[in-house]
């Protein structure tokens, strides 16, 4: 992609396909509207490549088998996997990341308990 030709630090939506390995947007996490897709050999190499990162906010799995990216989810480190859709935060539900992504979640009740400092007091 390239700037937008208009005021402000816009960049429009990008996929990348044939990503070399070591490329920065294989290891780093671009909170940008860019997507690396691969083409994979088998479940075991989606969830290998998927978890080679120091990071882990959000990982999204596609597939035409809806069991199966259920099953690749559930092995993908990362604190939110989606099935066919895109990497997305929902007040419904807690939104947050595992490894260096993150220190905890953010909306929902998770979330709310997140900011809360909770006490046990236990008198005989």
């Amino acid at each position: 992609g390239e700037p937008l030709d208009r005021e402000g630090a816009f960049y429009p939506p990008t996929v990348l396909t044939d990503v070399p390995a070591g490329c920065p947007v294989d290891s780093e996490e671009t909170f940008g509207p860019v997507a690396a897709v691969y083409e994979i050999a088998d479940e075991a190499s989606a969830v290998a490549l998927a978890n080679d990162t120091e990071f882990g906010l959000g990982a999204s799995v596609w597939t035409e088998d809806r069991d199966r990216g259920e099953r690749v989810a559930g092995r993908i480190d990362a604190g939110c996997v989606y099935v066919n859709q895109l990497v997305k935060s929902d007040p419904r539900v807690p939104f947050g990341g595992v490894n260096d992504s993150g220190y905890g979640r953010e909306l929902a009740g998770a979330g709310i308990r997140e900011f809360v400092n909770r006490k046990t007091v236990w008198v005989e």
